[in-house]
C-alpha cells in the first residue's frame, strides 16, 4: 500500500494509512506497526470503492490517522471516516459524502474528548462536522463556503483567555469555531486562495498562509465576528512561490518554506523579515 499521510504514535505503537489500487476500485487501508521492530501488527481494509479524481501530487491515503490511545479514526473522503479499537476492531464507519472535484482530500481527523473533528470541505456545499467518538453518529455540523477548492487543511485546538477554539484554514479565509457547538465564532479574509497549510498558534496569535501566493498574516483569536481590519495585527510579504506548508513558530520568530525549498523568517511581534 501507499499514500502521504504522516505517521502517528502512540505508546510503542505507529498508525498509518495506505491505499491499493485494484483494477476497478482502491482499497483503503489502517495498518499498526510495533514502534520498536517495525512489524506490522495488525493491516485492515476500512473500504474497497472507487478511486476519486486525484491531483498528480496527491494520493488516495493523505488524511493522517488520530488516535488517543483507545480509538484509532482515520478518514478517506469519499471512502468513507472509519474508527477502531487499539487492536484493529472496527467500531464504526461514517458516509461522510462524494467530495467531487479532481483534486481530492488531505484533512486529517482531530479526536478531542469524546468527539471526532472533521473537515469535510469540497467543490460545493462543505461543511465541517463533528461525531461521536464512540458511535460516530452526528453531534453537530456546520455549515461552511459552499464553492471551495477543496478540503486540506487540518483543524487545530487552541486554547485563549477565553474559551478553547477549533481554527480552520480556508479558501477564503481562516475560521474559529466552538468546539463544544459548532458555532462560528469569527472569520480572517485571507489574502489569496487555496486554504491547505494549517494554521500555527504560539499562545497569543494564530499564524496564517494559503496555498497561491499572499501575505502571511497574524490573528488576535479573542475577537469576534469579522476580525479582518479589527484583529490582524499584521501582515507581512512571503517569499518563494505558492503551495506552502503549514507555518511555525519558536522563540518569537515566525518560519513559513515554500514549495520552491525558501524559509523565510519573521519577528512573531510585528511580521518584520529578519
Amino acid at each position: 500500500v501507499s499514500g502521504h499521510s504522516s505517521p502517528i504514535q502512540w505508546g510503542d505503537r505507529i498508525f498509518l494509512t495506505g491505499a491499493a489500487a485494484q483494477e476497478d476500485s482502491v482499497e483503503r487501508h489502517v495498518l499498526c506497526l510495533d514502534a520498536k521492530s517495525g512489524e506490522v501488527l495488525w493491516d485492515k481494509t476500512a473500504a474497497v470503492v472507487p478511486g476519486e479524481s486525484l491531483h498528480k501530487m496527491n494520493s488516495w491515503a493523505t488524511p493522517s490517522a488520530a488516535t488517543d490511545g483507545t480509538r484509532v479514526v482515520a478518514f478517506f473522503g469519499p471512502a468513507g471516516i472509519h474508527c477502531y479499537d487499539m487492536e484493529g476492531e472496527k467500531l464504526w464507519s461514517k458516509d461522510l459524502g462524494q467530495f467531487p472535484g479532481d483534486w481530492g482530500v488531505a484533512a486529517s481527523p482531530v479526536i478531542l474528548g469524546d468527539q471526532v473533528i472533521q473537515n469535510c470541505d469540497a467543490i460545493g456545499p462543505s461543511r465541517l462536522v463533528s461525531l461521536d467518538k464512540a458511535t460516530g453518529n452526528i453531534i453537530w455540523e456546520t455549515k461552511r463556503e459552499d464553492k471551495p477548492r477543496g478540503g486540506w487543511s487540518t483543524p487545530v485546538f487552541i486554547e485563549t483567555k477565553g474559551p478553547p477554539q477549533l481554527v480552520l484554514n480556508g479558501e477564503f479565509g481562516a475560521k474559529g469555531y466552538d468546539p463544544a457547538k459548532g458555532k462560528e465564532l469569527w472569520f480572517c479574509k485571507s489574502f489569496n486562495g487555496r486554504g491547505s497549510p494549517v494554521p500555527f498558534y504560539d499562545g497569543k496569535l494564530v499564524f496564517v498562509v494559503n496555498g497561491k501566493p499572499g501575505d502571511l498574516y497574524a490573528i488576535d483569536p479573542t475577537g469576534r465576528g469579522d476580525l479582518t481590519k479589527t484583529h490582524m495585527k499584521w501582515h507581512a510579504k512571503r517569499n518563494g512561490g505558492r503551495d506552502l506548508p503549514s507555518p511555525a513558530s519558536v522563540n518569537g520568530l515566525v518560519l513559513v518554506t515554500s514549495m520552491s525549498g525558501i524559509i523565510t523568517c519573521y519577528d512573531a511581534k510585528d511580521g518584520k523579515t529578519l
